[in-house]
């Protein structure tokens, strides 16, 4: 086989099918990540997309071929196969691709007890194993199907106390991905207990064709349908779900969204008051707010590089309770250090429905900035461009410069903006925070105008 560097990306494997991703592909890569993990039982599970049986049977035959067997979970959510990981300290591999579109497909693998596998911890091995193929073992593995579903709502709801809440009504877009699957089971009333919630369900069908959007709530054109149903059906709170169900957007009553930042503070708030004292990890690019109220509820925050593989290897390192990105990836200690949407999700529903306020006022106290949000710009040179803009703002009073992840400048009046390097396309990617929407949008135009100059 030939160089499958086109699908191999720096946390997983991604390409299109059939163009890059085939099944005897995927055939390949399953024997090469039997033999990385050398485990005796590797657990896999598929998202709704078209492509998605026919490729995790294909990789659950190249798991077998080197002896290994195989927990077939099915239909699944990316924190469901993560769940499963855990709980039966295996390892494991979903297939998805996520938010992107259904021509699409992808795997995402981790070690036992949901460790993750990038570039520098396994995935080039797998990569090589895979283009050279491997011989088969003497014996074949076997596969047991399981639907650990019920399992895995059991175990989130253990994780937060919704029993005293006072009636909620929630719409949830699922954008027809793996949320359809998994909201029902874990706040509808498939577990122990019912809730006090009212579901308003927005596509719930799964469709890996995504009929009504792309399943990418970070665009702000995916909320729209949310942000409608919630401000029609008088709700409490609206939620949305990426194709793989592990990234979880809010938005408020009045249909506005609640960002990631606020989500990361308003959850590290109450993991705070459950263990006082504790780590907790944000990004970079998480509002200044998050740790100013992580500090001010007695814990410590610790900056990272944006990417799961740094968040969960702080989290190690560091015992953090929980950890949150600005791309709404939330981990969690108690969920083996990763990520989760819908624990996010009970978190924001515990917290609105333990009190009286509405949410766009429970989560005012924790947005305190104006931000851009994520501004790209296609640059021929991204690291040239980048020297050129530090050599602009990192002389100016008052300024603060680090290279932890990009281009940071910090300024004393509270402003800072992060340039950033895309790791696939001839991209920068801009983010700018201020005290003031005014001071914001002054900074980030002269952040741009340096970003996009012609010279």
């Amino acid at each position: 086989m030939g160089d499958l560097g086109q699908i191999f990306k720096a946390y997983d494997v991604r390409g299109t099918v059939p163009d890059t991703l085939t099944p005897d592909v995927a055939r390949r890569i399953g024997a090469a990540f039997a033999h990385h993990t050398a485990a005796e039982r590797i657990v896999v599970a598929h998202d709704m997309r078209p492509s998605s049986p026919e490729l995790a049977t294909a990789f659950s035959a190249g798991v077998n071929s080197q002896g290994v067997d195989v927990l077939a979970a099915g239909l699944g959510s990316t924190d469901l196969l993560y769940f499963a990981s855990g709980y039966f300290e295996i390892p494991g591999a979903m297939f998805t691709a996520s938010h992107n579109p259904a021509q699409y497909n992808g795997i995402k693998m981790c070690h036992a007890r949901a460790a993750p596998i990038g570039s520098d911890s396994g995935l080039a091995e797998i990569r090589s194993h895979a283009e050279t193929g491997l011989a088969p073992a003497e014996r074949v593995g076997a596969v047991t199907e399981r639907d650990l579903l019920a399992d895995y709502a059991q175990r989130l709801r253990s994780l937060v106390d919704l029993s005293g809440i006072r009636p909620l009504r929630v719409v949830v877009d699922a954008a027809n991905g793996m949320a359809g699957h998994t909201v029902p089971a874990v706040l509808g009333s498939r577990v122990l207990d019912s809730l006090p919630l009212e579901i308003v369900p927005l596509y719930f069908e799964l469709d890996g064709t995504f009929p009504n959007h792309p399943a990418d709530p970070m665009a702000p054109e995916n909320l729209v349908d949310l942000q409608r149903a919630v401000r029609a059906n008088n709700a409490d709170v609206g939620l949305a779900f990426d194709g793989d169900a592990d990234r979880c957007f809010v938005v408020d009553e009045q249909g506005n969204p609640v960002t990631p930042s606020t989500v990361t503070a308003l959850v590290a708030v109450r993991e705070l008051d459950r263990e006082p004292g504790a780590t907790v990890i944000h990004n970079l690019i998480t509002s200044r707010a998050v740790p100013e109220l992580i500090r001010e509820h007695g814990g410590y925050p610790v900056r990272t590089r944006v990417g799961h593989s740094f968040v969960k290897a702080q989290m190690a390192q560091t015992n953090a309770v929980f950890g949150g990105e600005h791309s709404a990836h939330y981990y969690f200690r108690d969920f083996w250090r990763a990520d989760t949407g819908m624990l996010a999700a009970l978190h924001v529903l515990a917290a609105l429905g333990n009190q009286q306020r509405p949410l766009s006022q429970l989560t005012a106290e924790f947005a305190r900035y104006a931000a851009s949000g994520e501004i790209n710009s296609t640059v021929a040179d991204p690291a040239q461009r980048t020297r050129e803009v530090e050599a602009e703002f990192a002389g100016r009073p008052g300024a603060e410069v680090d290279h932890l992840d990009g281009l940071t400048v910090s300024f004393t009046d509270g402003r800072w903006f992060n340039l950033r390097a895309s790791n696939t396309e001839p991209l920068l990617r801009l983010n700018v925070e201020a005290p003031t929407v005014p001071a914001m949008e002054q900074l980030r135009d002269e952040v741009l105008a340096v970003v996009r100059s012609e010279g």
